[in-house]
């Protein structure tokens, strides 16, 4: 990688700002809390070969951006998975996933996005990163309206799913979705297809999140019928304004470098898991 790539990417790292919202007022755990530790507006998660863990925000939202900042396991990390995501409920749900596949020391993370719709996923994008994840914290973030969703690393867009419904596509838009983070152990498939597993000699295995950063429509009251329906009004809010319709194109360069320089696996041009293409991969 050029010394011209990494400079540019690192000075878009610099630029995001915002306010942050407090673990505890936002968030409570789903599973195994006491393998949980808050601090603040940090939460480190555990991993042992008793229990991962889990958290999930208290309520649902609908359209918005949600983003965290994440320091991710240090060195051997094969076989766990940290999943940072969002998620209706129930068969026919909607989410949308990172999920950050560890490896043996030395070995760079992979980062796996997927999106899911009416229960139905099989959409694996994974991305190689420009930086060690390890080393420091970095922000990920779900950009998500009625025309497109984007997920980013550090402000930089590293994946588009754009609205192709008149194609007959599904597209995630009915159903709020909750807020989740976890970290568990995954190595019947995380690492190398499931070949290198866990050493539980290196546990436990540590990740922190902080400074939770959400700009979206809550579905929270007694009457939520009546919010979704609120949410739902296209342009009601800043992230649905006719401006915000795809990459900004102060960042379709960014993107089209991280898509050429750091895709290592893309569901679109898997013809051997395939026999026919997905819809979208058409369009």
């Amino acid at each position: 990688m050029s010394s011209s790539v990494i400079v540019f990417l690192v000075l878009s790292m610099l630029l995001s700002t915002g306010a942050c919202a407090n673990f505890t007022d936002v968030f409570k755990s789903s599973w195994a809390p006491d393998h949980i530790a808050v601090v603040g507006d940090q939460v480190t998660l555990t991993l042992d070969n008793t229990s991962g863990c889990g958290f999930e925000s208290k309520i649902k939202y609908l359209f918005g951006k949600a983003s965290a900042q994440i320091k991710l396991v240090e060195g051997d990390s094969a076989g766990t998975v940290i999943a940072f995501y969002m998620s209706s409920e129930g068969a026919n749900h909607d989410e949308l996933d990172f999920e950050f596949l560890g490896n043996v020391s030395g070995e760079p993370y992979l980062v796996q996005t997927n999106v899911y719709v009416n229960g139905t996923g099989d959409r694996e994008q994974r991305h190689s990163l420009w930086f060690d994840p390890t080393a420091d914290f970095h922000t990920y973030s779900f950009f998500w309206n009625h025309r497109t969703i984007i997920f980013s690393v550090d402000e930089i867009p590293i994946r588009v799913f754009t609205n192709k419904e008149k194609k007959g596509v599904p597209y995630p838009k009915n159903q709020g979705m909750g807020i989740y983070g976890s970290l568990w152990n995954a190595d019947d498939w995380a690492t190398q297809g499931g070949i290198v597993k866990t050493n539980w000699s290196h546990s436990p295995f540590v990740t922190t999140f902080r400074s939770f950063e959400i700009d979206a429509c809550d579905l929270s009251g007694e009457d939520i019928a009546a919010a979704g329906a609120q949410c739902g009004k296209m342009a009601q809010f800043l992230w649905d304004k006719p401006a915000m319709k795809g990459v900004e194109k102060s960042k379709k360069h960014q993107f089209k470098m991280v898509q050429s320089k750091y895709l290592v696996y893309d569901y679109c041009k898997d013809t051997a898991r395939f026999t026919q293409m997905p819809k979208e991969c058409l369009y």
